[in-house]
């Protein structure tokens, strides 16, 4: 029963990353925006801990990576693995630092993400691939983080205090 629990949150690392960030921004009080923190959450979790989750599996398990997206093997797949560890890194730094330095992660996760939803969608038109994780859950998550992070970095922007 431990291990089913266990497998089921290892394999939902996307999804509970991404509602654990909504929670803890909405929950916890403190400086800034609700925006603003949401910005902080998101990064952080669902764009953070959720890269460096996929980054690991396209290093060290592509093939475990690879049977879940229904991809063949590729010597790309270690680059995009190492990419992800990449956001990873620098989302979870943006906790920290200035919103300057969180837009500038915002950003570049935004246009990285719209760039694999477009490859997504092509490998499910071109290749009829339906895997779950190329044209499932995941591929919405990453649609839906990207447009948030588009609305909070708009919100952040515009308000008064913001640099």
């Amino acid at each position: 029963m431990i291990a089913d629990a266990i497998r089921l949150a290892l394999s939902n690392v996307p999804l509970l990353m991404f509602v654990a960030a909504i929670v803890l921004a909405l929950a916890r009080r403190g400086p800034g925006s609700t925006a603003e923190r949401l910005l902080a959450w998101l990064l952080l979790l669902a764009v953070g801990i959720d890269s460096l989750w996929a980054g690991v599996f396209h290093v060290f398990f592509p093939e475990v990576a690879r049977a879940a997206i229904g991809w063949g093997a590729s010597p790309f797949q270690y680059e995009i693995g190492v990419a992800d560890i990449a956001l990873g890194v620098v989302a979870i730094a943006s906790f920290w630092r200035s919103p300057p330095f969180k837009s500038a992660v915002a950003l570049y996760a935004i246009v990285f993400y719209v760039g694999v939803i477009v490859g997504h969608i092509r490998e499910a038109v071109t290749h009829d691939d339906f895997a779950p994780d190329n044209f499932g859950l995941l591929l919405a998550l990453t649609a839906l983080r990207a447009i948030l992070l588009v609305g909070l970095l708009l919100a952040v922007r515009t308000r008064p205090s913001a640099a």
